[in-house]
């Protein structure tokens, strides 16, 4: 059996200090979520332990040096636990997939909001490069009367999808292809598409390591300018919307102007960019 060595409190500061030396934003959120991880609980219980000054073992010391460390070297909390919260759901993410991040429930929420909307039994959706599958599983799992549709064209992230649409139980139909080709079958039927494409310009390298140097390429880069899978989205999307269905393209900051301008001249209606919670234009949508 395991010696009991240092408080929880000590060793909680311990990485807190490690975490904030290596740059780490929020390194105290992110300490208490990795303790928690290794203690089998959510950042609540971890805080509630605190209070009652709970004793650690060298085995969960020596795990969580070994996980900090990893936090240190900036790979992202979410490959060394594994899961993503987003919205409702708790996804598995690791190498290979696109993270999900928050301002892409503001995006979900839009697309379910219009869902929702929709008169009839089945309204369908789409969602365009699911990569996790994030976007689909929360249309599916908020709006269960609707039929969802995804499609990732990289194997590995098409992967993580299919693990999480199964460990959910949410209805969505994944296929992995490319989104300018993909669903022909539903062209002029579909009342929601969604996308989180790639838009970073080529040339624009992100700053944030975790990023950077963990997040799939493929799910980063869109071209010289960072729009041409949005180009190929637009055209795409409006093929499969039926006449007033919504597109909704989350994107850069710098990227509204562009973005309407080009939804405009590919013939679509009402092109409205909305902020994220920091006021950064994140999200533009439009109506076929």
């Amino acid at each position: 059996m395991d010696a009991v060595t240092d408080s929880l409190r000590s060793l909680l500061h311990d990485a807190v200090a490690v975490l904030a030396e290596a740059g780490v934003p929020d390194p105290r959120v992110d300490a208490e979520l990795l303790l928690g991880h290794v203690l089998g609980l959510r950042r609540g219980g971890v805080q509630a332990a605190l209070v009652t000054e709970r004793a650690v073992t060298d085995a969960e010391r020596a795990e969580l040096d070994r996980i900090v460390a990893r936090r240190a070297n900036r790979e992202p909390l979410q490959h060394i636990t594994g899961r993503a919260p987003f919205r409702s759901l708790d996804l598995a993410v690791g190498s290979g997939v696109f993270v999900p991040r928050p301002e892409t429930e503001l995006l979900a929420g839009i697309a379910i909001d219009a869902l929702r909307a929709v008169a009839g039994e089945a309204p369908i959706a789409i969602d365009l490069g699911t990569g996790s599958g994030a976007i689909a599983l929360a249309l599916a799992t908020e709006v269960p009367h609707a039929r969802v549709f995804a499609v990732e064209v990289s194997p590995e992230a098409h992967a993580w999808a299919s693990r999480n649409i199964a460990e959910s139980g949410g209805s969505v139909d994944l296929v992995l292809g490319d989104l300018a080709t993909a669903f022909t079958e539903l062209d002029g039927t579909v009342s929601v598409v969604a996308s989180n494409p790639p838009y970073v310009p080529t040339g624009a390298v992100p700053r944030d390591p975790e990023v950077r140097d963990f997040d799939p390429p493929l799910a980063l880069y869109g071209g010289d300018d960072g729009l041409d899978v949005i180009r190929a989205l637009s055209q795409r999307a409006l093929h499969l919307l039926h006449g007033g269905g919504l597109l909704a393209i989350e994107h850069g900051e710098l990227q509204g102007a562009a973005i309407r301008e080009l939804l405009v001249a590919d013939g679509w209606r009402r092109p409205e960019t909305h902020p994220d919670l920091l006021g950064r234009d994140r999200i533009t949508t439009a109506v076929r």
